[in-house]
């Protein structure tokens, strides 16, 4: 790959060691990791592209990327269908939204 290529995409690390590699546009639909991610800023993930995100999980963080990506595919449309969210992971999928500011 070259390094525009590269720079197209980050890596999320869930604190249980799972990556997901996102497009760094849909993942910046989160203040946080756009954030982490600014390169004026002195954060190692804007120099490696990747995000480790030790506080949640990797089944949470799945479905925080699948909102991403949803959300990036959906932002102009009107009369959006509601994502299947499953009910056991409501809390935590709260939790991660609000820390990740999304």
């Amino acid at each position: 790959m070259t390094t525009s290529s590269t720079d197209d995409y980050v890596t999320l690390v869930s604190g249980d060691g799972f990556e997901f590699v996102i497009p760094r546009s849909t993942a910046c639909v989160s203040g946080t990791i756009r954030r982490m991610l600014d390169s004026s800023s002195k954060f190692s993930e804007a120099i490696t592209g990747t995000c480790v995100l030790e506080n949640i999980t990797g089944v949470v963080l799945e479905k925080v990327c699948e909102y991403f990506c949803y959300n990036e595919k959906m932002k102009d449309q009107v009369n959006v269908p509601d994502m299947d969210i499953p009910p056991e992971l409501c809390l935590e999928l709260l939790m991660a939204a609000d820390y990740l500011d999304a």
